[in-house]
């Protein structure tokens, strides 16, 4: 017999990848990062391995070495597609507390971002089109110190990225320069 508890925690990220007291995404985002991995995938990396595979028969290869690094590069982007978007998922966490915000990111190089809330200038939420879909959006998070965002947080429902939103302009957001 299977213990649903111990089943449903082998799915959970280890305490390697997000911290304890760390929040994951919504789950739904893990299938969203999949589908932006497979557009990729399609408009830029596959196109990308067809140009490698012509470079090398155009200057001095074979056309079957061409058509092999064409092919060796389409299946490294293609499990690549497959492979890197789960574990991107299990490694993003944030945390928010009373005095900053903790974005935990990165697969091979791994960021730990904290930013003040005091810092806090003003907040967004997006959702592009396939965040639309997924009925998820991000949260971006801009300090009086940066020109673009400062903090990003993806993958988050709708309603909590609102609520994250307002609590974080609570805090702090009229105390900005």
């Amino acid at each position: 017999m299977i213990d649903e508890p111990d089943e449903l925690a082998a799915e959970e990220p280890t305490e390697e990848e997000r911290p304890a007291g760390m929040q994951g995404l919504e789950p739904s985002a893990r299938f969203m990062f999949h589908v932006q991995a497979l557009i990729r995938l399609f408009t830029v990396q596959l196109p990308m391995s067809v140009g490698m595979g012509v470079g090398v028969t155009v200057f001095g290869g074979s056309l079957w070495l061409g058509f092999g690094v064409g092919a060796l590069a389409a299946f490294c982007f293609f499990m690549l597609a497959l492979w890197y978007p789960s574990l991107s998922f299990d490694r993003w966490g944030y945390e928010l507390r009373e005095e900053e915000l903790l974005i935990q990111r990165g697969v091979l190089f791994k960021s730990l971002t904290a930013i003040p809330t005091a810092r806090v200038q003003h907040v967004d939420t997006r959702q592009g089109p396939i965040e639309q879909w997924f009925g998820l959006a991000r949260v971006q998070i801009y300090t009086a110190a940066g020109m673009g965002a400062d903090g990003v947080i993806p993958g988050l429902d709708l309603d909590d990225a609102e609520a994250l939103r307002d609590e974080l302009v609570r805090r702090h957001g009229d105390d900005g320069v």
